[in-house]
């Protein structure tokens, strides 16, 4: 039958057409409006990628090889899950699904090991949840980029997915516990949503221990830490400050963000500057970051890594640098006099696009400061929460 019609009509026409009539095309029917999604059932265990007592993305083996300046390898079991932690962290995986479609499905794939790599660590110091939601795909991600967006994205639904997550760990997991927000990409832009709707000024805010969002744009007015973005909750500037926002975009030195066309992250806009906080110096100046990374990015054969990561020690450097109208971590790597042979990684194309910098390592090139520092915040929640 949907073959049917169209003959009709071309008939139409064609018989119009033969007896002089002027031929009239048809009005388009008015576009049905899409039917809303129904939420996600955040009561059933298969809507979560990690939450307690589930194995999966957040139970994998985080174990690592570092590798020393001077080539000396040291095994680093990851053996220090604690039972009972006393903080959680609620996690948003950035865009990483694979599906054809604009927004994701429910059923996980990539978003596994993105999970894995970016918040498995923190299993190390809190009791971990992370929620499947419909994600803006990869597919409708590259679409835009190349000038031809999906009709079909809903970024409404990717948050009101994890709205509801938020909502549901709340009424049903939190029971009066500190919570550390973490995400990146697109997680941390919706965490910047949930922020400000669902946190900011209400009870809820006395439990976050802070808020980890690295691969999105904080604005804050010249010289302040709160204001433009947050009108509540100020930018990190102590490793014992807590309540507070971790945000930064990573670029290399030698491959700073794009002017034209503007980079994706980092700019300043509207009379504010983008927000910078260096997990690894809060207060500001150069450090070395705490690297890790998966273990194919070293090429040196005499390293005989048989962990999924491999920790190298003073290889890179941060330092929050503001450049014309961007404010970002710029990383330097340090030259490989060492013989290491392990390429940093982290960069988005080949070669390295600058509008986007090493957006794919925001989370993993600091990631062993970024643990350490959501110890060391709730340390001291708990401390002024006595």
């Amino acid at each position: 039958m949907k073959a049917f019609k169209p003959a009709l009509a071309a008939a139409a026409v064609l018989l119009a057409a033969a007896l002089g009539v002027r031929a009239q095309t048809p009005a388009a029917p008015p576009a049905a409006a899409a039917a809303p999604k129904p939420p996600i059932d955040y009561s059933n265990p298969d809507t979560w990628l990690c939450r307690p007592g589930k194995t999966g993305a957040c139970t994998a083996d985080e174990s690592a090889t570092e590798i020393a300046p001077d080539g000396g390898t040291h095994l680093m079991p990851f053996t220090t899950r604690p039972a009972n932690p006393p903080f959680d962290c609620f996690y948003v995986y950035p865009t990483s699904s694979e599906d054809t479609t604009a927004n994701s499905d429910m059923i996980p794939g990539r978003e596994i090991g993105v999970t894995t790599s970016q918040f498995g660590r923190y299993g190390a110091v809190c009791r971990q949840y992370a929620p499947l939601y419909r994600s803006v795909t990869l597919a409708a991600l590259r679409a835009n980029t190349a000038g031809t967006p999906m009709a079909a994205v809903d970024r409404q639904l990717n948050y009101n997915d994890v709205r509801d997550a938020w909502n549901y760990y709340l009424q049903h997991d939190n029971n009066g516990r500190p919570v550390l927000l973490v995400g990146h990409s697109q997680g941390s832009g919706i965490l910047t949503r949930l922020v400000k709707e669902e946190i900011e000024g209400k009870p809820v805010q006395a439990r976050i221990v802070a808020v980890h969002q690295p691969g999105t744009t904080v604005l804050v007015p010249p010289g302040k830490d709160v204001g433009g973005t947050y009108q509540v909750m100020p930018l990190c500037r102590r490793a014992d400050q807590f309540g507070c926002i971790v945000v930064y975009s990573s670029f290399r030195s030698t491959l700073p963000p794009s002017i034209t066309p503007v980079a994706r992250f980092a700019h300043a806009a509207g009379g504010n500057v983008a927000s910078c906080t260096n997990p690894a110096a809060l207060a500001g100046g150069k450090a070395p970051l705490d690297l890790y990374q998966g273990r194919a990015t070293v090429q040196n054969p005499k390293f005989p890594i048989t962990t999924p990561y491999v920790r190298l020690p003073e290889a890179i450097t941060g330092e929050c640098v503001t450049r014309g109208e961007y404010t970002y971590l710029e990383i330097t790597v340090q030259p490989n006099t060492d013989g290491r042979q392990v390429t940093v990684t982290g960069d988005i194309g080949n070669p390295p696009d600058p509008t986007w910098g090493m957006h794919n390592g925001d989370l993993s090139l600091p990631i062993g400061d970024m643990v350490k520092l959501a110890q060391t915040q709730y340390d001291a929640w708990a401390r002024g929460h006595r």
